[in-house]
């Protein structure tokens, strides 16, 4: 299937698959891969990672936006397990 779909959440995402337009956003904007990169590793169709870019290049801001408030949301529990000095899920002991 092709094309966008609303998840759960409410956030666009490739339909037929968990990835959301915001997961394309970060894999192609931010971290440089190319759409056929993205479409070999997820096992998606050029059309559907073109149509999320698509998406991406319309909402583009609204989209950037959950992106930077997802990160400040991931250093503000950062600091508050430093501060509680409780241990990373990464760093605990097996």
């Amino acid at each position: 299937m092709i094309g966008l779909t609303a998840s759960v959440g409410g956030e666009p995402r490739v339909a037929g698959h968990r990835i959301t337009v915001q997961d394309i956003a970060v894999w192609h904007e931010r971290m440089g891969w190319s759409v056929g990169e993205i479409a070999s590793e997820y096992d998606l169709s050029l059309a559907a990672v073109h149509a999320a870019s698509a998406y991406y290049f319309a909402y583009g801001e609204r989209i950037d936006r959950s992106i930077e408030e997802g990160g400040a949301l991931v250093e503000k529990m950062k600091e508050q397990m430093s501060s509680t000095g409780a241990e990373p899920l990464d760093k605990q002991p097996e």
